[in-house]
């Protein structure tokens, strides 16, 4: 039984992003800018409503923080649009990432290392709290929320990315680490926590995300059929056996698609404090 002890939870998640920060996998790190072009066009090509999501655009000229930048690409895309923009990742190597992304555009932001879950930041700071795929690897994702709405000032905008339940993503990392390996009673959340990226990854109905956000004054959730449901990316080096790669070949992307976004892994989530 994996560990649950906050703490213990909270190194293994630095650990599995420091190691390999969001969206860097499968891309050659030779050519920096080739590097960083490489990766912001996969992360918009497997996830085009990415940028209607968050709208760079608006961030122009107002206060901005992202929890959790990663690899940099949406940061540099706030400060490309003119936010006054505000960076925060659990790892320094995210951090790094970004400075190093932003020193080759010569463009200026500031960046930090710091946990979600305490926020550097005083009151009422900032005029939008943007946070993509994040939130819900924190051992403490309620309090997490909390402090966005913390920092945001009165009437500010939080958009917030976390994975949604149920959806074909949960169902598919349920059948491939609990039913294929009679463990059927296992749930698909617990699979999810246990197999899911890094270790405590956690899953939410609309239901709960709007419960999460209910300090805010308005709320809209909705499910998004995202890259991981339709199996668009390459797949990780832990599912490279014969079965796995018949499964990516014969996936039923086109009927999923029809189906619509209700069993999405992507909840989108926008809160105004």
């Amino acid at each position: 039984m994996m560990d649950r002890d906050p703490a213990t939870l909270k190194d293994a998640v630095r650990s599995h992003w420091q190691a390999q920060p969001c969206g860097t996998r499968e891309v050659s790190p030779e050519d920096r800018r080739r590097f960083f072009a490489q990766i912001e066009h996969e992360r918009y090509t497997w996830e085009p409503y990415i940028k209607p999501f968050a709208r760079f655009e608006e961030g122009r000229g107002k206060r901005v923080l992202e929890v959790g930048v990663g690899a940099g690409t949406d940061f540099v895309n706030w400060v490309r649009a003119g936010a006054v923009a505000t960076g925060l990742d659990l790892t320094e190597e995210g951090v790094a990432l970004t400075r190093e992304r932003l020193t080759l555009e010569g463009l200026d932001a500031e960046l930090t290392v710091g946990d979600a879950e305490r926020l550097p930041f005083p009151d009422d700071s900032f005029d939008l709290v943007y946070s993509y795929g994040v939130l819900h690897h924190s051992p403490d994702t309620p309090r997490a929320v909390k402090e966005v709405h913390r920092v945001l000032r009165p009437g500010g905008t939080a958009r917030v990315m976390i994975y949604h339940y149920p959806s074909w993503v949960c169902l598919m990392v349920w059948g491939v680490n609990s039913v294929a390996r009679g463990r059927p009673w296992e749930s698909p959340r617990e699979a999810v926590f246990r197999h899911l990226e890094s270790p405590g990854t956690k899953v939410y109905t609309v239901a709960e995300a709007e419960a999460l956000f209910r300090e805010f004054s308005r709320v809209t959730a909705r499910p998004q059929l995202g890259h991981g449901d339709l199996l668009l990316m390459p797949p990780a080096e832990k599912y490279q056996g014969r079965l796995h790669r018949l499964a990516w070949r014969l996936y039923p992307r086109a009927l999923i698609r029809r189906l619509g976004d209700r069993l999405g892994t992507a909840l989108m989530i926008e809160a105004v404090k």
